[in-house]
């Protein structure tokens, strides 16, 4: 049984230490004579990651590493391995209890390839920034590796890229619907999430003898099955949610105007809607993998549902048949307590990357090296985003205390510090200690978003645990500056006026970056995002708050292009927006669409998730053609004389010709000397500009 309570929940701090005599290793091994110097014949726990080993609490395998070393495991590294034969994955010898395997912070997808399918050049997370260290998909391809390279060691899979297959997913890179990654790599277990909890519990169990096949029971973790156990009672997902004519029935999951997602008085209808949700011997069968594949309305079926069983206080099991098995996965793992984020935060990294490295540059490491995470999770359920998947809508947040500690570790032990902290922040900035005002309610919810369409009624919206953060954080000696350089929702730092002057008086250098995405409500309903009068009045309180400090401050905007639901009328009227309001956007992001994010599934599908799915339901109209994805992006960047000869053309296919021309009101200028740049070849472009650089 699956069935597991908040209160019920065994602490991660709460287990015997496996080997009460292993102290802290200065890093983790990566090699045999490092593992000789601390003494050890084997490693209990063989981590294989797509990451150069950094000891750092930004990096997943370092996290878990260190996690399982605190729980009396001898953890060794095997980073970046030469994944073209099994002899790389024998480097440390034969794990007494299993390998685990990440592909690194990143789905190794996207970090190798653009959102136009082209091979990215460099690679963050490797040194020196080399690209092509890691293989595609590696997940896959290192947990084959490891199973050659010693038959009989559980192979326990995770990371990004493993929550993001968990089930049947479309693949943006191949354009078709894959298998879970689970069956794929041959794996014995795939855990999702952060999986802490998840991994603790899999080691002592391991090590007190038992099999990983009877390890059925962990919330967080997906296994392979032949049929469904006895005793549990199994649910067709269409019984739910049928995926044929449009039927009126209730619906959890539907968005209404208001924006609470229940009361009190509502939450036992809720749960008499969605069929004893809290059942532990419950399984909900999606469609199967060859259904999914075949059907793009079936797809979004399931991506809908399955977003449904995503809150840990009602999620029930999911079953999905690839061929003659299925992927099992059971309920999502419990969050963190406060507690348990301190002791995860608290322990004994060396904040640097392993010493084989000498003096590379990890690009990633030097972004991160002097920056604090205070908080996992995201409830603004943003639509092409994967932070939900991954690590859940419910905020875990640390202490303050436990905060402050490691700013002084930073201080204190990291090399070439002068005092400025690049940031105090993690998925949302400030979503920290924010949560529904009753645990009840939370429970019993199943909407996707706390702030969409507009802030939850329930939702504890206060700064003040942030601000304080904030003003304890600066007093720290030898910390001049601290900057938030995580993502922030402008809708929730509206509803403090004080917080937007404590950012803007204190924390900001300049410029800060902000995401509104796009203007128009079409692609922002699809997104989940609100609209952009929320940003304009963040904009207002932001400049006047700056005005206030004497400090003259500008927002940077990041937005989409190209995102289900966006038309070329959304783009231009985006472009009249940017132009009205003298925003000059430098880099521009096209949609990529990730597995299993809902704004994926309405790429694929070309139905919209976010409402009841039918044969005949809302269609989601998606810029797929690369010409068009690249008029999207010049809308963006209309500034640009690169753009301007594809902009006029569309433009005069729009009818609105009167937008060509040099007056205050017109988006492009007329036809002139500059529009044989963007009409040559590169290297004849980047001469032209640089002439023209010259001569300013």
């Amino acid at each position: 049984m699956v069935e597991q309570t908040l209160s019920e929940t065994r602490s991660i701090l709460s287990w015997p230490k496996y080997r009460p005599e292993l102290t802290a290793a200065p890093q983790l091994p990566m090699s045999r004579d490092e593992m000789d110097e601390l003494g050890w014949d084997a490693c209990d726990i063989i981590i294989v990651t797509g990451d150069a080993y950094i000891d750092h609490p930004s990096f997943g395998m370092a996290v878990i590493g260190r996690v399982l070393e605190a729980q009396g495991f001898r953890v060794g590294i095997i980073a970046q391995p030469d994944w073209k034969s099994a002899g790389a994955f024998r480097t440390l010898g034969k794990p007494n209890l299993f390998f685990g395997v990440t592909a690194g912070n990143m789905d190794s997808m996207v970090n190798h390839y653009t959102s136009e399918r082209r091979i990215r050049s460099d690679d963050a997370y490797t040194p020196d920034g080399v690209a092509g260290k890691r293989p595609d998909r590696a997940v896959t391809v290192y947990a084959q590796r490891c199973r050659e390279a010693f038959k009989g060691i559980p192979v326990i899979i995770g990371s990004i890229e493993a929550s993001l297959r968990r089930i049947a997913h479309y693949d943006y890179w191949s354009d078709t619907v894959r298998r879970s990654v689970l069956p794929d790599s041959k794996a014995d277990m795939l855990v999702f999430g952060n999986a802490e909890r998840q991994i603790i519990e899999i080691a002592h169990r391991l090590a007190s003898g038992e099999s990983i096949n009877s390890m059925t029971d962990l919330r967080g973790t997906a296994i392979m099955r032949n049929s469904i156990p006895d005793g549990w009672h199994e649910i067709d997902s269409t019984e739910l949610d049928t995926p044929g004519r449009l039927i009126e029935h209730p619906d959890p999951y539907a968005m209404k105007n208001s924006a609470a997602c229940a009361t009190q008085e509502e939450v036992q209808p809720l749960r008499l809607m969605s069929r004893n949700l809290n059942a532990a011997n419950t399984v909900i069968r999606l469609p199967s993998f060859e259904e999914v594949k075949e059907d793009p309305v079936l797809y979004a079926h399931a991506s809908r549902l399955m977003h449904l069983e995503t809150n840990p206080g009602n999620a029930r099991a999911l079953v999905q048949r690839h061929g003659t098995r299925d992927v099992w996965l059971n309920p999502p793992s419990i969050p963190l307590t406060t507690a348990e984020m301190d002791a995860v935060f608290g322990l004994s990294y060396s904040r640097t990357p392993h010493s084989s490295y000498g003096n590379s540059r990890i690009p990633a490491y030097d972004m991160i090296k002097h920056s604090v995470n205070i908080m996992r999770g995201c409830f603004g359920g943003c639509t092409f985003c994967s932070i939900t998947e991954h690590e859940g809508r419910i905020i875990q947040s640390r202490s303050e205390d436990s905060i402050i500690h490691e700013i002084e570790q930073i201080r204190d032990k990291t090399p070439g510090f002068a005092g400025t902290i690049s940031d105090l922040g993690g998925p949302t900035a400030n979503m920290y200690r924010l949560a529904c005002k009753s645990k009840e309610i939370e429970t019993a919810c199943r909407k996707p978003s706390c702030v969409f369409p507009d802030i939850c009624k329930n939702l504890n919206t206060d700064h003040t645990p942030l601000i304080r953060l904030y003003r304890r954080a600066r007093a720290i000696r030898g910390i001049k500056r601290i900057f938030i350089a995580s993502g922030l929702r402008y809708d929730l730092a509206v509803m403090s006026p004080e917080y937007i002057e404590e950012l803007a008086t204190h924390h900001v250098g300049g410029y800060l970056k902000i995401a509104p995405e796009h203007s128009e409500d079409g692609p922002l309903n699809k997104m989940m995002k609100p609209g952009i009068g929320s940003f304009d009045r963040f904009k207002k309180m932001f400049e006047a708050a700056s005005v206030k400090a004497g400090k003259k401050q500008y927002l940077i905007p990041y937005f989409i292009a190209a995102h289900p639901g966006t038309t070329d009328e959304d783009m231009l009227n985006l472009a009249l927006w940017l132009k009205a309001n003298q925003f000059k956007p430098d880099q521009v992001q096209a949609f990529l669409p990730s597995p299993m994010a809902t704004a994926s599934a309405m790429y694929y599908s070309g139905r919209n998730p976010l409402r009841k799915i039918a044969k005949n339901s809302e269609s989601v109209f998606t810029p797929k053609r690369k010409k068009q994805r690249d008029l999207h992006k010049a809308f963006l960047r209309y500034h640009d004389p690169l753009n301007w000869p594809l902009l006029r053309d569309e433009l005069k296919k729009m009818g609105r010709a009167d937008l060509i021309g040099n007056g205050p009101e017109c988006l492009v200028p007329a036809a002139g000397r500059n529009d044989r740049i963007g009409r040559e070849s590169p290297r004849q472009n980047r001469l032209h500009k640089g002439r023209r650089n010259q001569r300013r």
